[in-house]
């Protein structure tokens, strides 16, 4: 399939010496959900901003249904935007704001009229046509600006962050509408995020941002559960982390010394060979206490260090080895009645749930 934006070697620096983006290589498929993820300074925002064509890059191309539009003024590439603050006009009723962009490109009164009327239906604003951004709600006025980005039937749209504004249960309840209208329209999506459950939550695909760096591109399943470095497995989700060394290499497996005498099993990532340094992460949710003799593959004593009730499950916290720190999540009818603070127990896991990575640089 013919991605309908490409992304080629593309770079950008602000000063002449930084790169805000590195040799960014990058397809958005047509119909897609692609969310930008990334910490604060990870080049995500200034990617979304390279596309809408508010800054150029300093290098490289970017392609839109095979054409740069690199050079292309942000009015003539057909994509529309919705910002974090909504960047309404707080002088015009909804149905000016979202009839704004049909207006600009000259159509005919009925055609605005029965587009705007089509959009808010779908935004499920109908009625609200004659009222000003500051009478509705942060969520109505989100979906304001999702109505006037797409009532032009545009290629492509970019969201920077639009749900960061609301509160949480809101927030919580637009990423299930956004999903729901990106199905609706059959439109393609570029979101940018720095919310990890977010992501996870709306995306067909997700694009890890590091340091300017595009770390692992591919759908949430596989960035949660097969991260390709030790910033994804990290910064997506939580992971525990023991440090240690390679003593053996078997394929794809690793057995990694994190104390003396004590050998774990893990499933390779980018980890070296014999004598390497790595780190293994392990995921809360994969580890289990007290475990049938001989059913794990990696198995450690540890005392109970803490229980945090969490409505559906409890976070146990373990101390393991030398002091070092494990955390478990339990479904809580086990938590309740199994475990107390100071308990002396095993905590296991398979070889294939603990992943070995090379240490982070």
């Amino acid at each position: 399939m013919t991605p309908l934006v490409r992304f080629e070697n593309v770079e950008k620096s602000y000063d002449g010496r930084t790169l805000a983006v590195r040799d960014l290589s990058l397809d958005v498929a047509p119909g897609e959900f692609l969310t930008l993820l990334g910490p604060s300074g990870s080049g995500k925002t200034t990617t979304l901003l390279m596309l809408a064509g508010f800054e150029s890059p300093t290098g490289g191309e970017i392609l839109l249904e095979g054409r740069s539009i690199t050079r292309v003024p942000p009015h003539k590439r057909d994509i529309g935007m919705v910002f974090q603050n909504y960047a309404l006009f707080p002088h015009m009723t909804v149905w000016q704001n979202v009839a704004f962009p049909l207006a600009i490109r000259g159509l005919p009164r009925h055609q605005v009229d029965t587009r705007v009327a089509q959009a808010l239906a779908v935004v499920k604003l109908a009625g609200l046509e004659t009222r000003r951004p500051l009478q509705l709600s942060g969520g109505q006025q989100q979906r304001v600006a999702l109505a006037r980005a797409f009532v032009f039937n545009p290629r492509l749209i970019l969201l920077d962050e639009p749900l960061g504004a609301l509160d949480k249960q809101l927030r919580e309840q637009m990423q299930y509408e956004l999903k729901q209208i990106h199905e609706a329209l059959d439109v393609t999506m570029v979101y940018v995020t720095h919310d990890q459950s977010e992501a996870l939550t709306m995306s067909d695909r997700i694009a890890v941002f590091s340091a300017g760096r595009l770390q692992q591109v591919a759908a949430p399943r596989e960035v949660y559960e097969q991260p390709t470095n030790a910033f994804v497995a990290q910064f997506i989700g939580e992971s525990n982390r023991l440090d240690g060394t390679v003593i053996e290499a078997r394929g794809d497996r690793r057995r990694v010394r994190i104390a003396e005498g004590c050998v774990i099993e893990a499933l390779a990532m980018d980890a070296g060979g014999p004598g390497a340094d790595t780190l293994l992460a392990i995921r809360p949710e994969h580890l289990v206490l007290a475990p049938a003799p001989g059913a794990y593959d990696n198995v450690l004593s540890a005392r109970v260090a803490d229980l945090i009730y969490q409505g559906d499950t409890a976070r146990i916290r373990l101390s393991v080895l030398d002091g070092r720190e494990l955390v478990a999540k339990v479904p809580i009818r086990f938590a309740d009645t199994s475990f107390k603070r100071g308990d002396t127990i095993s905590v296991a896991w398979q070889a294939e749930d603990c992943r070995a990575f090379a240490p982070e640089a």
